[in-house]
């Protein structure tokens, strides 16, 4: 009996041991974007994926729904086709939403991605892929003039000369994939394709292309009529839980130095950018952490970042900073 009580005791003695290392084991603090609180300016959050040996970031986007060049913008200096095994990779699956109306379809040709409101429900965003250099995707308001599942393509003449047939059947050598939106604007589509790495980056001669399963998603959810608008916002600023957030993305010649070299780009501040947020930040504007938001300018991650120094830690100034180094007035 006397045994099993000194057992007993032991066991309970090893557990309360193991139960304190336990709770004194450090614990990584979670990021405020991997569980925001509700927001009406935010969609999704920040997850993380550790690398493999075998990844490669242009593979990777796909697997992980992401666009290519969001991925290397939020995970500077990481080696695009040689991570290292291990390396904490920051998957950029969330955004402040752009400005103005929130409904139908909304392009933002400055962060690649496609926003789709729906009333009553919480939007939806998705990565894609526009204009390659010597094009264009336009800016403006249209609307979606009818959709169709297995498009035929009907190659113009830059494509023809290359190398294009006249008219491309349904199938897997067809660049529209499975699914299209026809617009107000001729020469431009929604759709699908046929090659998902070209996904998040510059890969179209002006349409707007998605991940074969989102274009499947948006094209069940729109129908002919409704609204659709390109913006070019590089730069947007929003609330979450109460307090102002900024995120900024490489502007367009960044993106493509991204694209083509896999490498950050050449630091730049955004032009107007502290009118811009002083005006977001209204009677906050004491609060506004100047050095935060200039090191976010720079970096331009895409990552939204806090914009307020915490309540009661505001330090009188007669302005922001001087701007850094190689940033614009």
């Amino acid at each position: 009996m006397t045994g099993r009580r000194s057992r007993s005791a032991r066991s309970a003695a090893l557990i309360a041991l193991v139960a304190a290392a336990c709770q004194q084991a450090p614990v990584r603090p979670r990021h405020p974007l991997e569980a925001p609180p509700p927001s009406p300016d935010l969609v999704g959050r920040l997850e993380f994926h550790v690398a493999r040996a075998e990844d490669t970031l242009i593979d990777l986007a796909p697997q992980l729904h992401v666009g290519y060049v969001e991925l290397l913008a939020a995970n500077p200096g990481v080696d695009p086709w040689l991570p290292k095994e291990g390396t904490r990779l920051v998957v950029p699956r969330v955004r402040l939403l752009p400005s103005g109306p929130r409904e139908g379809i909304v392009v933002n040709l400055g962060d690649l991605n496609l926003y789709y409101f729906e009333k009553g429900r919480r939007p939806r965003v998705y990565p894609i892929g526009i204009a390659k250099d010597g094009y264009a995707t336009p800016i403006g308001v249209t609307v979606v003039k009818s959709k169709r599942e297995k498009p035929t393509w009907t190659p113009g003449p830059s494509a023809r000369a290359d190398g294009y047939p006249a008219r491309v059947e349904p199938g897997p050598d067809n660049p529209l994939g499975e699914y299209a939106l026809y617009l107000g604007w001729p020469a431009y589509l929604i759709h699908g394709t046929n090659d998902p790495r070209g996904v998040g980056r510059h890969s179209s001669r002006g349409c707007i292309r998605l991940y074969p399963e989102h274009i499947e998603d948006l094209y069940a959810r729109v129908h002919p009529g409704t609204p659709v608008r390109v913006v070019n916002e590089p730069v947007k600023l929003g609330r979450i839980g109460g307090e102002l957030f900024i995120e900024v993305n490489p502007d367009e010649e960044q993106s493509f130095q991204i694209d083509e070299t896999g490498k950050p780009p050449t630091p730049r501040a955004p032009k107007d950018l502290r009118e811009k947020v002083k005006r977001a930040a209204g009677e906050d504007v004491d609060r506004l952490d100047w050095p935060r938001i200039e090191r976010a300018a720079l970096r331009r991650s895409g990552v939204p970042t806090p914009a307020l120094l915490p309540r009661g830690d505001v330090v009188s100034r007669s302005g922001p900073p001087p701007a850094p180094a190689g940033s614009r007035p």
